[in-house]
């Protein structure tokens, strides 16, 4: 076979600093927009990207030739970077995050949930919402 047919979705979810609130919901879709444009600029497809003011989630299609911890590492510093060039004390993401694989069959179902956070969250704060899909996944919160 000459060419290579790769597809690797991957749903990342990380948060602000301390969980801090500062991602404004005014600034959102123009930072979703630009983590959707560094995704494609480092050979990623991102499907979905939304979050709140204390996280994203991003579900990417991340090829043949990007892991996830890179492709946490590229959106971290790329939008932090970003964001950082406006007018408001310092910006950054926390150090760890969450990444699972995510099934061909399963892309639409991530993408919707993703899209309906505000909604999610009426019910359940990020720290809920992450150990949830922690438990969900197999993993123990730490």
């Amino acid at each position: 076979m000459s060419n290579s047919y790769v597809s690797n979705h991957v749903h990342i979810v990380f948060s602000t600093k301390e969980r801090v609130k500062t991602i404004g919901e005014e600034l959102q879709p123009r930072l979703w927009a630009y983590m959707a444009g560094i995704a494609t600029n480092h050979g990623m497809h991102a499907v979905e990207i939304g979050g709140m003011e204390d996280h994203v989630h991003a579900l990417l299609n991340l090829g043949a030739s990007i892991s996830i911890a890179k492709a946490v590492q590229v959106l971290k510093a790329n939008s932090s970077g970003w964001l950082n060039e406006r007018p408001q004390p310092r910006f950054e993401w926390q150090v760890g995050y969450f990444g699972c694989s995510v099934s061909r069959s399963q892309v639409a179902h991530v993408a919707k949930y993703i899209k309906n956070q505000r909604q999610h969250h009426k019910k359940r704060d990020f720290a809920a919402e992450l150990a949830l899909l922690l438990k969900k996944h197999g993993f123990e919160p730490g």
